[in-house]
């Protein structure tokens, strides 16, 4: 597996499973990412930051992430934060906006917008999980962006990306290199060590598949895509010349969602070249059976929570909030089967998922701490309400109830407390649902 590296356009949930699943399997590759954060893994290379640099060590970078309150701002300015942004004010105007890098509660910097006197962002400072400003976005008086500047740990300028033309800038050395655009600049990328002469395994249909369409042929065909979008109704023009035959480089597709590999197969893709493959997940604990309940929210707004604790004294509820909670949830505490965790600490909230075998995906509102992933790599059995469920991916049809249908679910969790053969069935076909797979899946791409 030495041969390959690894294309991906972000490092969304869909990327990450994807990287997780390579590194399961012992493939050792590297990684690269086009689109930086800045909170990349150590394992993963960003596109543009392979030119910058490192920043472990260097002089007058931190060293770690940004706290909110560690921006720098003119004197008497102030700075004040949620568990879900942080504003900047000179007196009562609003002069910058601060976003977090996940998960939000711990308040690290991703992003700072400053604003002009209309309010509207004109520069954003981009800071990495060292703490310093990798890159700075420029916005004209519309808020569009026009550049994005990149540099490196002593705040050189390394490259400029315009927004309008397309075109990129390398300083690099004593020379200065111009691309035409992104296809260009990551093909060049490619030409180095040690990306050059490799196969590429690449997740979208978009810059990554050009690219691949960029490099000269190989012999062989070797590049592959693993196509991790939702069914829809027709074959993507980029898949059709894939399936076609007529791609530079790529031979193979790998479809990582069911209902889209069967999707593509009614349409008449060619099952020659269309293959279906899941994810390997890092699962953390084998499954106790133990008769514990998570849930996890920032609102008071629990789809019949208090229906559930009173119809289910053998499970004991564990609600866990980032934020204090309101009198209504402090309310559920007088219930012996309860236990509550306003403003949990990340070491008790993840004791709590080692812990619970049961996640009731039940809060209306945002998703936090990505929990239905957390749970379902704990193997907790999820059951969600239609209203409510957030992590589709990892919840089974058949765990999931209208809210009308409450009495159903609670029935259905009496059957389960009574037979735990049902149980770890029920939780292996949460896995399949997920399109869990053996490492040894990826063993011979």
């Amino acid at each position: 597996m030495n041969d390959m590296i690894l294309l991906m356009d972000n490092y969304g949930n869909d990327s990450k499973s994807l990287h997780t699943s390579f590194r399961m399997a012992g493939i050792d590759c590297p990684t690269l990412v086009i689109d930086d954060d800045g909170f990349l893994p150590e394992d993963v290379t960003s596109v543009f930051g392979f030119f910058l640099g490192d920043f472990t060590n260097a002089p007058n970078v931190p060293g770690r992430p940004r706290y909110f309150n560690e921006v720098v701002v003119p004197d008497y300015w102030e700075i004040s934060g949620t568990n879900n942004n942080g504003k900047i004010h000179d007196l009562t105007r609003e002069r910058g906006r601060i976003f977090y890098a996940e998960p939000t509660h711990r308040r690290l910097v991703k992003i700072v917008d400053w604003l002009d006197e209309r309010g509207i962002a004109r520069v954003s400072d981009h800071y990495n999980r060292y703490g310093a400003i990798f890159a700075k976005t420029i916005f004209n008086e519309k808020g569009q962006r026009v550049n994005k500047a990149y540099f490196d740990a002593d705040g050189r300028e390394i490259i400029v990306e315009n927004f309008v033309t397309g075109d990129i800038i390398l300083n690099e050395g004593n020379g200065v290199k111009f691309f035409r655009n992104r296809v260009e600049f990551i093909a060049y990328l490619l030409t180095r060590a040690p990306f050059q002469g490799k196969r590429i395994c690449f997740n979208t249909l978009s810059t990554s598949f050009f690219v691949t369409q960029r490099i000269p042929a190989e012999a062989t065909k070797g590049d592959i895509l693993f196509w991790q979008e939702p069914e829809r109704g027709d074959i993507p023009g980029n898949m059709q010349v894939i399936l076609n035959g007529q791609a530079n480089r790529a031979a193979t597709i790998y479809v990582q969602k069911r209902q889209a590999y069967d999707r593509l197969l009614a349409l008449g893709a060619n099952p020659a070249v269309l293959h279906s493959k899941g994810y390997v997940y890092p699962f953390a604990r084998e499954n106790g059976h133990r008769k514990e309940v998570l849930i996890c929210t920032n609102s008071d707004n629990v789809e019949h929570c208090e229906e559930l604790i009173k119809a289910l004294p053998e499970l004991h509820f564990h609600i866990a909030a980032l934020t204090e909670m309101s009198s209504k949830l402090m309310g559920k505490g007088v219930y012996e089967n309860v236990s509550l965790y306003p403003g949990v600490k990340p070491k008790v909230l993840d004791s709590l998922f080692a812990k619970c075998d049961w996640y009731f995906d039940i809060n209306h509102g945002n998703e936090i701490v990505s929990a239905t992933q957390q749970a379902f790599l704990n193997n907790q059995l999820i059951l969600a309400f239609s209203e409510t469920i957030h992590g589709r991916n990892y919840i089974t049809d058949e765990n999931i109830y209208p809210a009308a249908e409450c009495d159903r679910m609670i029935a259905d969790v009496k059957k389960l407390l009574a037979d735990s053969t049902g149980f770890e069935k029920l939780l292996g076909r949460q896995r399949e649902a997920a399109y869990s797979e053996d490492v040894g899946a990826y063993l011979n791409l």
